[in-house]
């Protein structure tokens, strides 16, 4: 009797183990029940909602940090009509990003940007920039209405919603009114002074490229930890000119300095 209780609760352990597993491996991996149902709950949402368009499945993917499957979207004859559908795992349509990602314009938002952002690594990565930078980007600053109220948005950021999907657009005329670029650079003296040389110098090399922006944020570090940093924080363009620059710099630098200390409080 001791030894059929032993292999009963053997029994019972092994089963729990497997199905603890299963359980394991199904959130982080999904099963092949749920992505059956995924794909084709997919395609027959694509059917019945976008029938006069040429959108079809692209791939579907399974995600364990939200624990639903997501069909990707593609269409061969539009450049900013991807979207995907969040799927459960009885395959039920939970979300479907279409008027955020296509009806919004932020996919074409994306594009653009990422156009500017390709220009400026350019030109920062060239050898007619006249620094060696630590890092250096440029972004144009787009926001959808549903994140419109999110933290840390400048007041110039342009909303996608102007936008047309897949119309050809020259990203200079929005980075002209929203492209910030950002780089941080080393130098012996990290004074108010020298970073104004340099606000200068780069306004010059990005007017010589013909690539506009609209702020930037400029970090200038000593050459060690212990040197000293001057920074400017959405510096304006139209604030980058010789006379008074460096006061100007001490200002914006105050200014996030102040901020900062805010932040750590």
């Amino acid at each position: 009797m001791k030894k059929k209780v032993l292999k009963i609760t053997a029994l019972v352990v092994a089963i729990a183990l497997i199905i603890g597993i299963g359980l394991f491996a199904d959130s982080l991996v999904g099963n092949p029940i749920s992505y059956a149902l995924a794909k084709s709950t997919a395609k027959k949402h694509i059917d019945e909602n976008y029938s006069d368009s040429d959108y079809e499945l692209s791939d579907v993917s399974y995600s364990f940090k939200d624990c639903y499957y997501h069909a990707h979207i593609t269409s061969e004859s539009s450049l900013d009509g991807d979207f995907s559908l969040m799927i459960n795992a009885f395959g039920k349509v939970c979300y479907d990003n279409y008027d955020y990602h296509v009806k919004s314009g932020w996919n074409t938002a994306c594009r653009i940007e990422s156009e500017y952002r390709e220009a400026v690594s350019a030109l920062i990565e060239s050898k007619s920039f006249p620094y060696d930078t630590h890092m250096g980007y440029g972004e144009i600053e787009f926001i959808s209405t549903e994140d419109k109220d999110a933290p840390g948005i400048p007041n110039y950021a342009i909303p996608s919603e102007e936008l047309t999907p897949d119309k050809f657009y020259d990203y200079n005329q929005f980075a002209k009114r929203a492209g910030k670029i950002t780089i941080y650079l080393t130098d012996p003296a990290p004074t108010a002074e020298r970073l104004g040389e340099i606000l200068l110098d780069i306004r010059e090399s990005f007017d010589a490229a013909g690539i506009s922006f609209y702020a930037i944020d400029c970090i200038l570090e000593g050459e060690t930890p212990d040197d000293d940093r001057i920074e400017v924080v959405d510096f304006l363009y139209s604030d980058i000119y010789r006379t008074g620059i460096a006061k100007r710099v001490e200002a914006s630098n105050f200014a996030a300095n102040d901020y900062y200390y805010n932040q750590d409080k």
